[in-house]
């Protein structure tokens, strides 16, 4: 039998985006499978069920009943797996790191699950980086949620009343996100600063027009992130930051390592220190925030400084975050399929790193040590 891809309506009221957009479906429906959306999946992407054209409009319950696999973009809650049919396969981003009763009722299900999170950062998969993709359009809002919230111009200006000076825009992570936040900050004019604990990203700082801010703190990690800090070196590091906050009027902070709490890197003390309607945009703030004082989905203000605490920022442009998710979703998954079936090859290194349970166990071992070597 033919593959039975499911596509439901993502949980939770917040999360506008959608696993696959019509011309992945196409995509898909090319390798032989079948493709059922979920009445009002697309919709807060501003895709109508009408778009889907080669897929089939279908209720809750008939999604469930009939899919073989399901693509999410948010982790299922405890309803979803409920009712995901026993020994499924179910695709999406999966927060191994939290909930150890989710990795529980997957594995009771005897789901086999991918986690977009887990896969391997190596050349080939870079197609299917969808922390990368979705990084990219956090990195990119947050500069427009900066510019928003200042009450300063981003570019110099010269007019008849006189020359408005550029914002000081200092960007503290230089991975995908902080790289797409100096890219667009660049193009808004401001005067743009890149600072990572990772040398080797200084040169891709400067190939975006702006100055890396060198605190002479290094801790290159492994897996293209940055190790954690010592006490020695995090004192170094925010005394050194707190003398250029002093003149910066807009931050954005973007450390973040999956799976981690975020790197506590702005004190109240450096806010306090900073000029007057300045504005830290923290995209961290999921993970607890790289500023002492950012709160998750709220704004405040300290000492005349707003600190802006964002979540699921992808979700706040649908179209292109679900249409990039989609593309990444189709690259991991469309090589599993042969002949229109369910094929995983488990010795491929991507499939390998990827699978998060499948036949009753955590294969993860990270997930498994943390959950415990649960099994059904």
């Amino acid at each position: 039998m033919p593959l039975t891809i499911g596509v439901p309506r993502e949980i939770g009221g917040t999360e506008k985006r959608v696993a696959l957009v019509p011309e992945i479906v196409n995509k898909f429906v090319k390798l032989g499978v079948k493709v059922l959306i979920e009445k009002g999946a697309g919709e807060g992407a501003l895709i109508p069920d009408g778009a889907y054209a080669n897929a089939e409009i279908v209720d809750t319950d008939a999604l469930y009943a009939r899919s073989d696999a399901l693509l999410v973009v948010g982790p299922p809650d405890s309803g979803m797996l409920e009712r995901v049919r026993e020994g499924a396969v179910l695709v999406g981003f999966m927060a191994p790191h939290l909930e150890p009763d989710r990795m529980h009722a997957m594995v009771a299900r005897k789901l086999t699950s991918f986690s977009m999170e887990l896969v391997p950062r190596i050349s080939r998969a870079q197609s299917m980086d969808a922390l990368s993709s979705q990084a990219a359009v956090a990195g990119y809002k947050a500069v427009l949620i900066a510019a928003q919230t200042s009450g300063k111009f981003f570019p110099m200006l010269t007019t008849a009343a006189g020359t408005v000076r550029p914002s000081k825009l200092l960007v503290i992570g230089a991975g995908v996100a902080g790289l797409q936040a100096l890219a667009t900050a660049r193009r808004l004019g401001a005067i743009t600063v890149g600072y990572d604990v990772r040398p080797e990203t200084k040169e891709q700082v400067e190939s975006l027009g702006a100055k890396f801010l060198d605190l002479a703190v290094e801790a290159k990690g492994e897996g293209g992130y940055a190790r954690e800090l010592t006490e020695d070196e995090k004192k170094k590091q925010q005394e050194k930051l707190a003398e250029h906050l002093s003149g910066m009027n807009v931050v954005i902070t973007t450390a973040a390592v999956p799976g981690r709490p975020a790197p506590r890197i702005i004190t109240r003390e450096m806010v306090e220190g900073m000029p007057a309607g300045a504005v830290i945009v923290d995209i961290a703030a999921e993970g607890g925030g790289n500023c002492e004082l950012t709160r998750p989905g709220e704004s405040i203000v300290h000492h005349e400084v707003v600190v802006v605490g964002p979540v699921n920022l992808p979700s706040q442009l649908p179209m292109d975050a679900s249409d990039m998710y989609a593309r990444n979703l189709y690259n991991l998954f469309s090589p599993m399929i042969a002949e229109g079936e369910f094929a995983p090859d488990f010795e491929d290194e991507i499939v390998a790193g990827s699978v998060l349970t499948h036949a009753g166990e955590i294969k993860h071992g990270p997930t498994r040590d943390k959950v415990g070597s649960t099994s059904s």
